[in-house]
Parts: C-alpha cells; structure tokens; sequence
C-alpha cells in the first residue's frame, strides 16, 4: 500500500522496480488529494486507489480510521508513505504498527520535518542524503532502515540538490521495500531504536 499527497515519483519508482515482478504488489494507493498525479499513475498502473479528502471527516482521527480500514481490507502487509504530506496518527500508527515505512530527503535525525532541503542549504551543509525509515508517534523519529549519501558541491542550487535527492530516493525506497519483502529487515526486540537488516543475497 502506498500513500502519496503530489506528483508520486517515489510511487513510480516502486512501481517500476517492484510492482508485479514476484516480490512485491502494491495492492492500493491512497491520497488525502483528489487531484494528485500519483492517483493517475496508480491507475496506469492499474492499481486500485482511494481519497480520504481531510475536509470530509471531522478529524484527523476519524479520517485515518477510514483510511486504516480500507488499507486492511486490502491485505496489505505493508504501508508506503511517498510524498503522503499528513501527519499519521498516533491511531493509525498503532493499527499498523512496524508496518509503516517513509522516505525522508535527509540524513535523520538531522532536519526532520518540513522542507528538509532547505533546511540543509539553509546550514549550509556539505553532505545531506535520505533516510528510509520505520515510523512512529513522532515526526520523523521512527528507527532508521537504510541511508545514502549526498554530497553539496558549493555551487549548488536547490533545483540541483532537489534532483540529485529525488534520484536517490527513488534508488534507495525501492530498495528497502524490496528488503522488507524478502524478510531481511526488523526491529530489534531488546533495542526498539535499532533495526536489523539481514540481505539475503542470491535470493
């Protein structure tokens, strides 16, 4: 299951990588928009999709309720947040809990939140990345699954580092999905902060 707000580059990524080739299905995407482009490509793809417009429920707990009861009667074993700008709540991460996964465009913990890219030009900073991680109640505090890199060359703008970071993390969320599908990845029982990753290679 994937959730995505905008445009759902990361949503194709995993449909182009993952989608339909043994390992994993994306059984649904859901959207809190009902204009995003992610939609369109859920349906390209044919994958079934649903909006959950927050302005239709009375709260956010009654909207993730609906959405956390669509995403079950799918089966999914898994929820993908891609570009899904909501904060989930405490409600849904516990309906869904260690099963829920986001791609976040910096090395976390540094610049959680909002507009992390412009976080890192804003310190000027000389490496920033992604971070694919499990989450939780927090904003972006849930433990780290896999993180790559990126380096700020000086003359950089942000349109630059923006397209170097989406370039990433359409390598890198794939990637872990495709981990978690394979059962190469959990979290620690006896360190709730750690996760475990066990590639199996040739498999």
């Amino acid at each position: 299951m994937v959730l995505a707000s905008g445009g759902g580059t990361n949503l194709q990524a995993i449909l182009d990588q993952l989608h339909g080739q043994g390992e994993v299905e994306v059984v649904g995407v859901g959207s809190d928009k009902p204009g995003a482009y992610a939609l369109e490509r859920a349906v390209a793809a044919k994958v079934p999709t649903a909006v959950f417009p927050r302005d239709e429920f009375d709260d956010r707990e009654a909207r993730d309720s609906a959405m956390a009861d669509w995403i079950q009667s799918t089966g999914a074993e898994l929820v993908a947040l891609a570009g899904y700008m909501q904060l989930v709540s405490p409600l849904f991460v516990e309906r869904f809990r260690g099963r829920i996964i986001n791609v976040h465009p910096a090395l976390l913990p540094s610049f959680p939140g909002l507009d992390a890219i412009g976080q890192a030009l804003e310190h000027g900073v000389k490496v920033t990345g992604v971070t694919v991680h499990f989450v939780d109640e927090g904003t972006d505090t849930g433990p780290v699954i896999i993180q790559r890199a990126v380096e700020i060359p000086a003359n950089w703008d942000r349109d630059e580092l923006e397209t170097a970071i989406h370039a990433v993390e359409h390598q890198i969320y794939p990637e872990a999905i495709g981990m978690i599908a394979r059962g190469e990845v959990r979290i620690a029982e006896d360190e709730p902060r750690k996760v475990i990753v066990e590639q199996r290679f040739g498999k």
